[in-house]
Order: C-alpha cells, then sequence, then structure tokens
C-alpha cells in the first residue's frame, strides 16, 4: 500500500546524474518510481550526454511513469564531474533527505520507505548504507545477483579503502544492522542537516562533496569527514539495492590481488584514484594517528608509487594534478580540523 504525504514521511530529494547511461536509465527509473513511498522529489542532470541516448531515455520513462512527484531537470553542456553535479542538485534540492542515486543502481520498492526509517529513528545518523548487491549485464540483460556490491566503507590501517564484504556471496552474512565507518557511493540515503554541517566554503562557493576529486573516493572523503564532525552511518539489511559496479570487483588486501583488480580500472580511473586517496589523506588524517598505523602505510604507500612510476606513465599526469591541488586541500583541511569533534583515540577503531 502507498504511504500518505504527512509528517511521518519527510521529503526525499533525489539526484541522478546521466552519463553514459543509455543502459541504465530506463532500469534505474522505474526502481524509483515504484517505491511504495511517495514524498520524493527528483533532480535529474545531463552530465554532457549529447552524445548518447540515455537522456531521451531518461525523459520516455519519466513521462511514462511520473506520478505526482516534482521533476527537474538540469543540463550542464559538458562533464563537469559527479561531484559537482551532485553539489549543483543538492543546492537545488528540498528534502530532508538527499539520495545519490547511480545511474546503474536498482531500487528495492521498499528502499525509500525503509531507509528513511532507519535516519527517523536516530538524529546522530548522517547515512544509512543499503544491502547493495550486484547486478551483471547478460545478454543484454540485468540479472540481479546474491553477491555483495558494498555493504559500507572500511578503511584499513594502510589507508587502503575496500567496500565491506565485496565479491563475497551475500547469503546469511550481514543481516544485522549495524554501526559502519561509512556508506558506499552507489546509493546513500543522507541527512540534509549533516550535509550543510560538512560542507566546505571556499573561495565563495559550497562543496558537500569535493570538486577537485572530480569523481573517485569523493564519498570516502565525505564520510571520513563527516566521522569527524561526529556524525555516524549504519548498515541496515533491510534497505536494498543492486548495482551494476564498473569496476572494484573485490575487497583485495593482498599486493598481487591489489594490482589484479587495478587493471581492470581505466587509465582515467586510475589517474583520479592515486590523485584523489592522496588529497583525502591531506585533508582528513590525523597526524598522531597516521604514526601509529606508520608501520601499515609506509611499505603500501612506497609499493603505490614505486609501481606508478615503474608501470603506469600516463598516471605521472595525476602527480602534477596532486602537487597543484594539494594547497586548496590543505585549505579545506583547516576548516575540517577547526570544526572536528572527534577525537584521534575515538576514530582509532575504524581503521582495521
Amino acid at each position: 500500500m502507498k504511504k500518505e504525504k504527512n509528517e511521518c514521511n519527510p521529503l526525499v530529494s533525489v539526484s541522478l546524474l546521466l552519463w553514459h547511461s543509455k543502459k541504465f536509465a530506463a532500469n534505474c527509473l522505474k526502481s524509483l518510481f515504484v517505491q511504495d513511498y511517495e514524498n520524493w522529489e527528483l533532480l535529474v542532470a545531463d552530465n554532457n550526454e549529447s552524445f548518447d541516448a540515455g537522456v531521451s531515455i531518461a525523459k520516455e520513462t519519466i513521462a511514462k511513469h511520473q506520478g505526482g512527484q516534482k521533476i527537474i531537470f538540469f543540463s550542464y553542456g559538458r562533464n563537469i564531474g559527479f561531484a559537482a553535479g551532485h553539489n549543483r542538485a543538492i543546492t537545488q534540492a528540498r528534502g530532508k533527505y538527499i539520495l545519490l542515486l547511480n545511474q546503474d543502481v536498482v531500487l528495492a520498492d521498499n528502499f525509500l520507505t525503509e531507509a528513511v526509517a532507519v535516519l527517523e529513528k536516530d538524529s546522530s545518523l548522517a547515512a544509512v548504507q543499503s544491502r547493495c548487491l550486484r547486478m551483471k549485464e547478460i545478454k543484454g540483460q540485468f540479472v540481479k545477483l546474491d553477491i555483495i556490491d558494498s555493504f559500507g566503507l572500511v578503511v584499513l590501517k594502510n589507508r587502503r579503502i575496500i567496500g565491506r564484504g565485496q565479491g563475497r556471496l551475500a547469503m546469511g552474512k550481514y543481516l544485522a544492522e549495524e554501526e559502519i565507518f561509512g556508506v558506499d557511493g552507489a546509493a546513500p540515503l543522507l541527512r540534509r542537516s549533516a550535509l550543510e554541517d560538512a560542507k566546505i566554503f571556499l573561495d565563495g562557493k559550497d562543496e558537500y562533496l569535493d570538486e577537485d576529486f572530480l569523481s573517485y573516493k569523493e564519498d570516502v572523503d565525505l564520510a571520513w569527514r563527516l566521522r569527524l564532525l561526529g556524525w555516524k552511518a549504519v548498515y541496515s539489511p533491510r534497505v536494498i539495492a543492486w548495482h551494476a559496479r564498473g569496476s572494484g570487483d573485490s575487497a583485495a588486501r593482498n599486493y598481487f590481488s591489489i594490482i589484479k583488480e587495478r587493471l581492470k580500472l581505466n587509465k582515467f580511473a586510475k589517474c583520479l584514484a592515486f590523485k584523489n586517496q592522496r588529497l583525502m589523506q591531506i585533508k582528513n588524517e590525523q597526524p598522531m594517528l597516521l604514526l601509529k598505523h606508520l608501520l601499515w602505510f609506509l611499505p603500501k604507500e612506497i609499493a603505490s608509487w614505486i609501481y606508478v612510476i615503474l608501470f603506469e606513465h600516463y598516471t605521472w599526469k595525476a602527480i602534477g594534478d596532486l602537487l597543484r591541488q594539494a594547497p586548496t586541500a590543505w585549505k579545506k583541511r583547516k576548516i575540517i580540523m577547526a570544526q572536528r569533534k572527534l577525537s584521534t583515540k575515538e576514530m582509532e577503531k575504524w581503521f582495521l
């Protein structure tokens, strides 16, 4: 039964970016329009899809399935990136909660109902992580699998970031609601007040997600920042989605497995991931905690730089971009640390 719009069902703003979305847009939007939670609005951004039929497919799907929801379209005329695209939408959003929805995600029919219920019962929660499972294209059809895509973010002592349970069979695992470090970026439902608390105002511009990142690791950066500010995140197995992940097939930990996973990334992704990892640490690291973890961090960091210098010449550009953007990241760090609420000891438990 559809839920009535009332004070118990606060408005949810859904931000959806379209980029290379031809294969995904219809399935994603259909799963949104069949939600048993009605009080939501949709902000759709055309992130330079002029070469692709994704926007047309999205508009056709919306016209066919739209109910009474408010729909807003943006067209940027170029690819301004994942972070900037969502930031523009957030500034226009009216909801108490914001869903940053990847175009390659399909939601369970009760996704919004369950996710909102989790956030409504605890005002200290910044975000809820879904039981996000894998979805794979087979012969032109997307098939839902019982394989974990990500059940939340995990930060290791060496500062490698992995998806909790990623690549494993989901059957019988992670069936309890529990607090986690932070939420993965595929379909996070975030509290608007937490985003406002975490946004950084610099050079005349508000940033919720760091626009210097463009794409990749901006979700981890936000999760880390929210943690430092005292906000919490929770995984709920009742909130279910499926994701046709394009990279990061497993939560690899040993060096050979990590290299194997990295080889699956395209050159653009490798450059951004390398640069953004270091920008994120400049902004959010606590020196005493990093010093405590130096035996884990230093070998991994040295190995990463040697590998890039010797085997990924195209990633050298990322080193230049890192040096160019580091001063701005340091300015952002000063803002974050001035507002920090959690001590080094309180943060330590999240580094495994």
